[in-house]
């Protein structure tokens, strides 16, 4: 009966195999990962909506379909569908000379009228993109010739060009794409001039990008790259075991799909390789000022929260010291942020006498502090699709328990806890600076925008101040005056601790061993996949 009841379980189990193999919808679509000639990557999220002028969309995707007119890198400002510009003596006027003989996906003639129509359609969403402080400043957009065209600014901003090489909006999509007569209302195709067209999308599960075979830079060496949507964590392990995916590294919103020590079984595997970027960014804990109804408003418990995390222990052992302890919003390699600030350490001691000084007092009733009979209770969001963010919150949630506070963390999709950010409906939540090719300006320039950290810095007492020195260092033609705001600026939101920093990200990648060329951009937002190539 035993060895009947054995047999027909060894049926049952091959049967269950054969028929999730017959089910698997896209299952020819990842096998071909064996032939060695796709990448297919892991993301934890759909590619959303992928208008180039709306910000729901999949940053890395967008980064392969879609172009702008100059590049950031490590050496500076480069072309990239402008071979050449010049500026005006007084800064206002951008004259750009565009790369020839380049076409959109679908056909179209990339000229100074495709750059005009897009440039026009953002700046008629100016509400849309109040956080990039280029779309307050542009009054016009002309074209001179078929291929020479003239944005003009209202006053000087230094980071013009900065904010014109950012995955969005100011990039290009093809003008047949439009839909009345812009990209407001939506798009009805995603054509850009990029190095990889968009060809296959199916919601939640995958998509398809295929080389753009006339791309003007020579079309890619891998031909096909899939986003394949999968759960962060066992999901993605299991998928890679299996060879459904074949690419791993850290998304848009700064979630990892796998842990550094998952990564490392497979590049014990001798099948994998695993290449980190310099320090790119800083992973904050962001508070909000601006809820007087929560403990959080104080500025002592921020700084006492700040002193309360053990950013030694996160770095060494949630992260393997891949990343780096931070104790500044910026690291020092960041234009403008080698400024010397206090160094506020892991300290238990000073953390406490900090909220006693604030009158947060211990009774006899429990383990919690409270200040005129309110709890000190806060609420910290994590990104549930990140495998180190829940980690680093419990971690965190244990060691404030040590000074008295009494701290829930909770978990939500990244779209929810960016719509927390944008509402101020939050004491503390994760999120992470934008990075080399964006910082310190960007990051700054969301201080005062309501979808980023408008909640996070309105309630500090210097908040006015704040604003000003903002507005002014933007427009500033004075390099050594420019220091002096940017230092000044960094000095106040240290002091009222509403960034408080973690550790120093890197963009982390797991791909096979016989992927050759890749690098990184100077943001963790996208990577160069035209540049890769199989041995």
């Amino acid at each position: 009966m035993t060895r009947r009841m054995g047999i027909l379980l060894r049926t049952f189990m091959v049967s269950i195999v054969l028929l999730v193999g017959c089910s698997n919808g896209d299952t020819e679509k990842t096998e071909s990962t064996d032939t060695g000639k796709e990448i297919v990557y892991a993301t934890s999220k759909d590619i959303n909506d992928m208008n180039p002028h709306f910000y729901s969309g999949s940053m890395p995707a967008q980064g392969m379909v879609y172009e702008s007119l100059v590049e950031n890198t490590e050496e500076g400002i480069k072309p990239s569908l402008a071979e050449s510009w010049e500026v005006s003596e007084d800064g206002k006027v951008y004259t750009f000379h565009l790369r020839k003989n380049v076409t959109f996906h679908d056909g179209e003639p990339f000229n100074a009228e495709a750059v005009k129509k897009n440039i026009d359609a953002v700046q008629s969403n100016a509400s849309k993109h109040s956080w990039i402080k280029l779309s307050t400043k542009i009054v016009d957009c002309n074209v001179l010739d078929e291929y020479t065209v003239e944005l003009v600014l209202s006053e000087p901003y230094y980071p013009a060009l900065v904010e014109l090489s950012m995955t969005r909006p100011y990039v290009f999509i093809s003008p047949k794409n439009f839909v009345n007569g812009g990209t407001k209302y939506g798009v009805s195709g995603y054509n850009g001039t990029g190095p990889y067209k968009l060809t296959e999308h199916k919601v939640d599960q995958y998509a398809v990008f295929e080389a753009n075979e006339n791309y003007w830079g020579g079309a890619p060496k891998v031909k096909k790259i899939t986003a394949k949507v999968l759960p962060a964590g066992e999901t993605t392990f299991l998928a890679l075991q299996k060879g459904e995916v074949n690419f791993v590294f850290t998304d848009d919103r700064g979630a990892n799909s796998l842990d550094v020590e998952a990564m490392n079984q497979f590049v014990e595997s001798g099948e994998y390789q695993m290449i980190r970027s310099e320090p790119m960014n800083t992973g904050i804990v962001v508070a909000n000022s601006s809820k007087s109804e929560s403990p959080v408003h104080e500025k002592a418990v921020r700084e006492a929260f700040w002193h309360a995390i053990d950013r030694e222990t996160i770095s060494k052992q949630i992260f393997e010291g891949t990343e780096q302890a931070a104790y500044t919003l910026f690291s020092s390699n960041v234009n403008y942020a080698n400024v010397e600030l206090e160094k506020r350490g892991y300290d238990l001691e000073k953390a406490k006498k900090i909220l006693e000084k604030a009158g947060w007092i211990i009774g006899n009733a429990g383990e919690f502090r409270t200040k005129n009979g309110k709890p000190l209770a806060m609420k910290l969001y994590y990104d549930v699709n990140s495998s180190t963010q829940k980690t680093q919150a419990e971690l965190i949630q244990n060691t404030v328990k040590r000074i008295g506070v009494q701290l829930e963390i909770i978990g939500e999709e990244s779209s929810s806890i960016a719509n927390r950010r944008s509402t101020g409906d939050y004491d503390l939540l994760f999120n992470q600076t934008w990075g080399l090719a964006y910082d310190p300006q960007s990051t700054i320039a969301a201080f005062t925008s309501k979808s980023s950290y408008y909640h996070t810095t309105r309630g500090i007492a210097q908040a006015d101040e704040l604003y000003k020195k903002m507005e002014e260092v933007m427009v500033s033609t004075n390099e050594e005056h420019r220091k002096s705001l940017y230092a000044d600026i960094l000095t106040i939101v240290h002091t009222e601790a509403v960034f408080i920093p973690i550790t120093n990200g890197r963009v982390t990648i797991l791909a096979p061993k016989n992927l050759q060329g890749i690098s990184f951009k100077q943001t963790q937002f996208e990577l160069p996949f035209e540049r890769m190539y199989f041995e």
